[in-house]
């Protein structure tokens, strides 16, 4: 019985440490917009959120879920773009730890440009987070303005991915 605990034990331990980002990437918004054509093959989740913000903070778990579930999926990816301010990048990885984010996180470092990226983004995007992208081989197919709830987000996704 002893064995089986420590292996259990063992288990979840290094599944904890493989779901946790050890960095964040800090990117411009031209770099992210290159990583996002990057991903040209995929159907991909582009979730604008921050640690202060608790709507986003409330939509998370939903969408570690919907990322999990889709984990071995080589045609699908998300990437949590978190907007805190790069003062608090330490405190973004204490986040990513403790809610236990398993989807890629970056750290987006281009507060004072935000007039011009956003439109960039989105003509209809106002600022306010959270803000949901999703893109299908390499072209925006949906926008989403505020909190999803898990039901809206498995039905874009299933609706999409193929």
């Amino acid at each position: 019985m002893k064995n089986i605990l420590r292996i259990l034990i063992v288990f979840l331990f290094c599944t904890l440490y493989k779901a946790q980002q050890a960095n964040v990437s800090v990117l411009k918004y031209e770099d992210l917009e290159k990583k996002i054509k990057s991903e040209k093959d995929k159907f991909l989740v582009v979730n604008f959120w921050a640690t202060t913000c608790a709507p986003c903070v409330k939509e998370l778990p939903h969408f570690m879920e919907i990322n999990n579930q889709y984990a071995g999926n080589s045609k699908f990816k998300m990437i949590l773009v978190s907007l805190d301010r790069l003062v608090d990048k330490e405190r973004v990885l204490k986040f990513i730890k403790n809610k236990n984010l398993t989807a890629e996180v970056v750290l987006l470092d281009d507060i004072k440009r935000m007039n011009t990226w956003i439109p960039r983004f989105e003509k209809e995007w106002d600022g306010n987070i959270p803000v949901t992208i999703f893109y299908k081989n390499g072209a925006k197919l949906h926008f989403n303005d505020g909190e999803m709830s898990k039901e809206d987000l498995e039905t874009t996704i299933t609706e999409n991915l193929q």
